[in-house]
């Protein structure tokens, strides 16, 4: 049995379009679909998470921008 693998991106999940495909006309091929894992965006979604959890939190919504600068200056400082 004959391999071929491509990559594609969907574009329209009503149809997927392949060209320019090694085999001869009439031949008879089995066609899998499978997801590509995306690693990166699961790793991307975790801090993305924790950031609409954390904002939810009381009083996250009032702390300023200036009194997180000077909590950044303290902590390089080793404060």
């Amino acid at each position: 049995m004959d391999v071929y693998k491509k990559y594609i991106t969907i574009t329209d999940p009503k149809q997927v379009i392949l060209s320019d495909l090694p085999f001869q006309a009439g031949q008879r091929v089995e066609i899998i679909i499978l997801a590509e894992d995306n690693p990166r965006a699961e790793i991307s979604k975790k801090p993305r998470d924790l950031f609409e959890k954390t904002q939810l939190l009381p009083g996250v919504q009032d702390i300023t921008e200036a009194e997180i600068a000077a909590e950044i200056e303290a902590y390089r400082r080793g404060e």
